[in-house]
Order: C-alpha cells, then sequence, then structure tokens
C-alpha cells in the first residue's frame, strides 16, 4: 500500500522536489529495486494484456520474463540494478496483509460470477486484483538474476527499509518502487516508473527527500507522524482526516502526540489502542542489514546456465535467450565507465573561501 496521497500532496505542496526524468540519465548510478513491487507490476503488466506467459506445467512465467528483458534494459542504459527482496513482514503489518487477503477472496467470487456470465471484462480486472507475488516467483527471480550477474539482496523485513539503508549509507543512488513508504524509512531519493517507464512511454519520476522536507516545512519526525496520518501498512488513519487536513494539523501542532490532545475526536474518531508510536519507531529504526555488511558485486552472465534455466519447461526461445544474454555482457562491458561526479568530492567551503568568491564575484560585476 504505501504511503496514500502521499505523491500527490508532494506534488501539489513541494512540486521541486519531484522532477522529471528519462532513464539514459541514470547512466552509472547504481540503483536498489524493490522486487516484490517489480515482479508484481510485471504479472499485473502480462494479464492487463489479455495473456498470460506459463511454461509446461502451467505455471506463471511472466514474472521471468519481466526481469529478463527488463533487467537487460537497464544495463543497456548503463544502470547497475540491485533487487532487494522482502524477508519476513514485522508483525504490526499483519492486519494489512489480513484485509488484503479479504480482498483478494472477494475479487475471487466476483471472478467466478463474471465467469460464469461471461463477462470477460469483468473477469480481466477481478484476474489482476488476484495477482500476488509468491515465494516461488521470488525465489525463481533470485535464481535468474544470479545467472545474470545480478546482485541480490535479501531483507531482513521490509525491502523499502533495505533499500533505502543502502541510499543512506551511499551504496547505491536511489530507491526505484512505486510505493513512497521508501521516502518515510528516509530514502534520500525516490523513483517511480524505472522498471517500466520505457515499456509505458512515460517519465521517471525523481524524488529529493531534502526537498520534500523543505517544501513541506518539516522535519524527519513530523514527516513520518504526517505519513502515519495519512495511512500507511502498519496502523489505521484516523477516519475523516484525508491529506489536506494532515498537513494542516502537523504543521500546526507538529507531532501525533499534540494533534491527539487538542483533537475532536466525536469529528475524528481515533482508532482503539491506535499504534502510532510503534508505526513510528518501525519507520525511525526499521530492522536491516547493516549495508556495510552487504557486497554489491556484478559479474558476467551465464549464458548456457540462463538457457538451462529458461528454455525447455519453461518454454522460452533459447536464441531469444542466448541473444539476451549476449546483449547484458556486451552493455556491462560498456557501462564500466563511471559517472563524471564520481571522480570529483565536494567539500563544503571554508569562511576564507567564501569570502575570496565573494571578491572575485565583486570584481567580475563592476
Amino acid at each position: 500500500m504505501g504511503i496514500l496521497g502521499l505523491s500527490k500532496l508532494i506534488a501539489d505542496i513541494a512540486p521541486t522536489a519531484v522532477k522529471e526524468s528519462d532513464i539514459k540519465n541514470y547512466f552509472g548510478r547504481k540503483v536498489a529495486i524493490d522486487a516484490s513491487m517489480s515482479l508484481y507490476q510485471f504479472l499485473i503488466a502480462v494479464r492487463s494484456e489479455g495473456q498470460q506467459l506459463v511454461s509446461e506445467d502451467g505455471e506463471t512465467t511472466s514474472h521471468l520474463m519481466g526481469t529478463f528483458y527488463r533487467t537487460i534494459r537497464l544495463v543497456e542504459n548503463g544502470i547497475k540494478p540491485v533487487f532487494v527482496f522482502d524477508g519476513k513482514p514485522p508483525q504490526m503489518k499483519s492486519s494489512e496483509l489480513e484485509k488484503r487477503a479479504e480482498r483478494r477472496e472477494q475479487a475471487q467470487k466476483e471472478l467466478d460470477k463474471a465467469t460464469e456470465a461471461g463477462d470477460q471484462e469483468l473477469v480481466e480486472k477481478f484476474n489482476r486484483r488476484l495477482v500476488k507475488v509468491t515465494k516461488q516467483h521470488s525465489d525463481e527471480c533470485k535464481q535468474l538474476l544470479k545467472l545474470m550477474g545480478i546482485p541480490c539482496v535479501e531483507a531482513p523485513c521490509e525491502a523499502e527499509a533495505q533499500c533505502a539503508a543502502l541510499v543512506k549509507r551511499g551504496k547505491v543512488y536511489a530507491v526505484a518502487t512505486e510505493d513512497m513508504d521508501a521516502l518515510t524509512f528516509g530514502s534520500n531519493v525516490l523513483l517511480r516508473h524505472m522498471t517500466f517507464s520505457e515499456a509505458r512511454k512515460m517519465p521517471i519520476q525523481e524524488f529529493h527527500f531534502d526537498r520534500v522536507l523543505e517544501g513541506l516545512e518539516l522535519n524527519r519526525g513530523e514527516f513520518i507522524d504526517l505519513c502515519i496520518l495519512l495511512g500507511c501498512d502498519y496502523c489505521p488513519s484516523i477516519r475523516g482526516i484525508g491529506p489536506k487536513r494532515a498537513i494542516e494539523l502537523i504543521r500546526q501542532h507538529r507531532s501525533i502526540e499534540a494533534i491527539l490532545d487538542k483533537l475532536d475526536t466525536k469529528k475524528y474518531p481515533v482508532a482503539e489502542n491506535w499504534a502510532y508510536a510503534e508505526a513510528r519507531r518501525l519507520f525511525e529504526t526499521p530492522e536491516v542489514t547493516d549495508p556495510d555488511q552487504i557486497e554489491l558485486k556484478w559479474s558476467e552472465p551465464d549464458e548456457d546456465g540462463l538457457v538451462a534455466f529458461l528454455c525447455g519447461s519453461r518454454n522460452f526461445a533459447e536464441d531469444r535467450v542466448r541473444n539476451g544474454a549476449k546483449k547484458l555482457a556486451k552493455a556491462k562491458s560498456t557501462s564500466t565507465q563511471g559517472r563524471l561526479d564520481s571522480f570529483f568530492k565536494v567539500t563544503p567551503a571554508t569562511p576564507s573561501a567564501k569570502r575570496k568568491v565573494t571578491r572575485l564575484f565583486a570584481q567580475f560585476t563592476k
């Protein structure tokens, strides 16, 4: 789910925090990709086109197709992807997962009705709602990425939190995901639409956390409280408080505790035992692996291994797999050149240096 309404709120109030960019502008960048979100996109995209790629035994393979070809496109654009997979969800997320299960159960009932009625449009609609990334999907993609020479990271808990930790430690440039809670976890840069921008002919959206805070006039703690008010995976929002009211309340009172102290609970009923403090803790200090213990290594693709894995029972064409492996190897060999800005280190200017620059500027502007 991420954070409800956050992207629109930022676009409305802090538009300078967001910029649109072409994928080619990320040449030389290391990017942590939320793997589950990426796989979900591939599964949904294929079903939206009215087809489902399957192996000989009827198992879905569209997640493998999407991962294989889109990853090649990322590397061809000079990007060094790192796929981060979810670990065990925190206990606080159990209620959200239960709600999702209930929605899938209801979608299955509606799908059965639509199938019986022969309504193909509704069949496709409810089919999409039943899409779920399984452990088998993830395990198969990990094996595929290993054969492609792409690093994978297994997060102990939430993938977005682990991605954010890699960004904050400088291991990667940004997090690529559609879930805005990567910002709530403190990622300096968030990229939306990266894994499907070319396919859908749309630009990548780049969010900068420091500009988000500046535009919203909040510090990080206040921003986390705003995200909890908007609605997150860990606890419900307050009924009746939408994005506009939420930002007004945070700007006025600066914390959820202060808001609750003044809030008219008859007008805005608060859930019993509302666990906002625990949700805040999960955002502030999530369970992640120390990035210094994670080695990110990109290696040459195993062409024969890819053929053995994807062809045969999984129904991939051998010539296309070999062609893809060769494209990947070529792209890796030509993308070793670093970005120009990586060769220079920016250091804070000393007072004397600032005075010297001021004098020089004055001379040139006389």
